[in-house]
């Protein structure tokens, strides 16, 4: 089989839709699973100890799962979406990280204990921050989606386009291998941490080394495109699309108020170069 046949197999609309009925399957019976846990840990049933103990904190830590198992869905989508313009393929990067910062208040939350006092300056200043992060990647990533396609700035021979779309077709084919290959390792590794006393969860399991080969996926697309077309307008918003990526990349490695600054910052910035996009297609096309 071809690269479309390959693409369509795994990626296509087709197999999208045997996947979202098995996530949605699957989301429901591990929140049952994980909330199980949490009230047998709680009558002494069973014992969870060492740094999972952290999910079973409370009964919010059930959510931590589930939303786990969506994100990697929604990453799977993010992959889909690589083929089709940049912007919008950034537009799905802003969806990601919008669920995994949503993901990391849920566990905040879940931990927080309620004996201690909040401070502005404490856990508390920390949650409404992340909240306010929120928003702001909630905002750019609908924006994004709401937008036109600004690869409008450069014009494309129809057979160049088509040879373009391939290759990114064949990229996200390899962006696939590499996300199931990275998200088996990812939960072999926590089950064996798991075993051994660990198991703690951060945001950095799975998605710090996704972000990293998509960084390098985005590179090479931005280089193939120059056989295209040498337009500084698309390459500058493309460069800048990268930019917020990889932002978004040292992100989720960092912890606390700098992954706060860092996730906002990716944000501002990918609005911008949006905004900036935008009105450039529509004063070329008024013209």
């Amino acid at each position: 089989m071809g690269v479309d046949q390959w693409y369509q197999k795994f990626l296509g609309g087709e197999a999208d839709e045997k996947i979202r009925k098995i996530v949605l399957i699957f989301s429901l019976v591990a929140f049952l699973g994980h909330l199980c846990t949490y009230f047998l840990n709680e009558l002494g049933v069973i014992e969870i100890t060492g740094e999972a103990k952290t999910l079973v904190n409370s009964p919010l830590s059930s959510l931590y799962t589930p939303f786990s198992i969506l994100l990697t869905y929604e990453t799977y989508q993010l992959i889909r979406t690589l083929p089709s313009s940049f912007s919008t393929s950034v537009g799905k990067q802003y969806e990601v990280v919008t669920l995994l910062v949503v993901r990391d208040v849920f566990k905040r939350l879940a931990d927080f204990d309620s004996k201690n006092e909040w401070a502005v300056d404490g856990e508390l200043g920390l949650i409404l921050l992340e909240c306010m992060t929120f928003l702001i990647l909630f905002f750019t990533a609908l924006s994004y989606k709401q937008s036109s396609d600004v690869s409008k700035i450069s014009k494309v021979d129809e057979n160049e386009l088509d040879s373009f779309v391939y290759s990114k077709r064949a990229i996200a084919l390899m962006l696939f291998v590499a996300f199931v290959l990275m998200a088996a390792l990812s939960f072999g590794t926590w089950t064996i941490s798991l075993i051994e006393g660990g198991g703690g969860v951060d945001r950095e399991i799975f998605f710090s080394d996704f972000f990293t080969i998509l960084i390098l996926a985005d590179i090479l697309i931005l280089l193939l495109s120059y056989r295209f077309t040498v337009d500084f307008a698309n390459l500058a918003r493309n460069t800048g699309f990268i930019l917020s990526t990889v932002i978004l990349r040292v992100a989720i490695s960092a912890s606390g108020i700098s992954a706060v600054v860092l996730f906002t910052l990716s944000g501002i910035l990918g609005l911008a170069i949006l905004k900036i996009s935008s009105n450039f297609v529509k004063k070329n096309t008024v013209k």
